[in-house]
């Protein structure tokens, strides 16, 4: 996902207060990929450790990403599609979760649109056509997160 805190309010996930966050006061931020836009509910710059809301178009998909660690999907509208990979055709509706295992890779679709609350733990690889490795933001993954998985 392209995951891009609200920095305004930022803490560092360890400080002990409680966080409300209210998303209806939260803009919608364009993802590099057509059709996608965020809310990002959580993050912590120093883990990679997300949960956002996503919200997808009729059409719109996500490309070709593995989730490096478990990755967890509520829907709450419309429905998601493993587009592409092992569970291709595979539908999450609304009101079903589905989480994917480390190393998982697939291509989600909105056929329909759809809108979901999404936890990662840290930020998916995205498997770009010239043979880099991204993050959602079009990062290097490597050097942005490989950090995360030696620590």
């Amino acid at each position: 996902m392209n995951i891009k805190p609200n920095t305004r309010n930022a803490r560092p996930v360890d400080d002990k207060r409680s966080h409300h966050v209210r998303p209806q006061d939260l803009p919608w931020e364009k993802m590099r990929f057509p059709g996608c836009q965020t809310k990002t509910l959580l993050f912590d710059p120093k883990s990679g450790l997300a949960t956002v809301l996503i919200k997808m178009e009729p059409g719109a998909a996500l490309p070709d990403h593995e989730h490096v660690l478990i990755e967890q999907t509520y829907v709450l509208e419309g429905s998601l599609v493993d587009k592409e990979g092992p569970d291709a055709g595979l539908e999450v509706g609304p009101g079903e979760f589905v989480w994917r295992p480390a190393g998982s890779r697939h291509e989600a679709w909105c056929p329909k649109g759809g809108t979901m609350i999404a936890m990662f733990q840290v930020p998916n690889k995205f498997f770009e056509k010239d043979g880099k490795v991204t993050d959602a933001g079009g990062k290097d993954w490597q050097s942005a997160w490989g950090h995360v998985l030696s620590d």
